[in-house]
């Protein structure tokens, strides 16, 4: 009975321990952390979330150590941010947990705070109160790690920033618009990221997305079987038709100019059997061309013809579309 009392002891130990290495690395502490950890292991050094804790944090101390070779902060904050996709690979190496999946979400939501912080000190060093604030890179970044480190509010600020500066940038609107889907704006979210998906859909950052929408979206449509780079252009595609891109704008004029001259490129470049990002990105065109022809009159002729032409590119999407 002892023994019993003694080891459910020792776990609730771990189990603290784990708990304040979380609290401590989201604010930064990665050293204080590590030193968590070990304590843990101490008590149970078999635990296998304190394991997967300690393969993540330390690998994440091995790269930071190369921040030494970089003396611009803007190159410090980017050779950071540019660890994601190494991590993810060296996460697909551990391979599956052996605990809950939840107790690896906090621990991965520690990192993600620790990470995105250490990158937002270079970027916010950069800043000052100078000609800096006018630099829609920087303040784009910013927003970024303000947006990965928890603080959604602060990332607004510095996207909007961005945003008054390059108004038709595809990364900045799709960043705003993950902002505003996080703070629970959907109706904001929606407007901007169907905007972000028109006007550039590969210059949108998929991995870093974070917003519940965002994410169910990309794992329907990744489950159609589309990848990378294709998958970018057919998220909107797809969006559209099961109504999450539902919040839809007037064209103006020379904005119908251009969106007409895109499909006639985009009809050209089908017909030559080009790229597989060629029939979504002109399918999310045509549904443009309708939106506009819903808002105006005598258009019933181009919305016909415009409905044809889905039809012909991809007759899956076209009942899906009209049904």
């Amino acid at each position: 009975m002892y023994e019993i009392i003694q080891a459910m002891s020792d776990e609730a130990r771990a189990e603290e321990l784990i708990r304040k290495t979380y609290e401590t690395l989201k604010a930064g502490e990665a050293l204080g952390a590590l030193e968590l950890l070990k304590k843990a292991l101490e008590i149970d050094f078999e635990h296998q979330e304190v394991l997967y804790a300690l393969k993540c944090l330390n690998w994440w101390l091995e790269q930071l150590k190369r921040l030494d070779e970089f003396s611009d902060p803007y190159e410090r904050g980017e050779y950071i941010l540019s660890q994601w996709k190494p991590y993810h690979v060296f996460l697909q190496r551990v391979g599956e947990v052996r605990f809950s999946r939840e107790a690896a979400d906090s621990c991965q939501y520690a990192v993600k705070r620790f990470v995105y912080s250490r990158a937002l000190e270079c970027f916010l060093a950069l800043l000052g109160d100078g000609a800096n604030q006018q630099d829609p890179e920087l303040l784009l970044q910013a927003g970024r790690c303000c947006k990965g480190a928890g603080n959604w509010d602060e990332a607004l600020k510095y996207l909007e920033l961005a945003g008054r500066f390059k108004r038709e940038d595809s990364a900045i609107l799709s960043e705003l618009a993950d902002v505003n889907a996080l703070l629970g704006e959907a109706r904001a979210a929606k407007v901007l990221f169907r905007e972000a998906f028109f006007l550039g859909a590969q210059e949108v950052n998929l991995s870093g997305l974070e917003s519940e929408m965002m994410l169910r979206l990309l794992e329907e449509v990744g489950e159609l079987g589309h990848a990378e780079p294709e998958l970018a252009e057919w998220i909107p595609v797809w969006g559209c038709i099961w109504g999450i891109f539902s919040i839809k704008r007037e064209l103006k004029p020379v904005e119908l100019g251009r969106l007409k001259q895109s499909i006639l490129t985009l009809e050209n470049e089908f017909r030559s059997k080009s790229a597989p990002i060629t029939k979504p990105r002109l399918l999310n065109r045509y549904f443009w061309l309708i939106d506009h022809c819903e808002h105006n009159r005598d258009t019933s002729g181009l919305m016909n013809e415009t409905m044809l032409k889905i039809k012909f590119v991809d007759p899956v999407v076209y009942e899906q579309y009209r049904s």
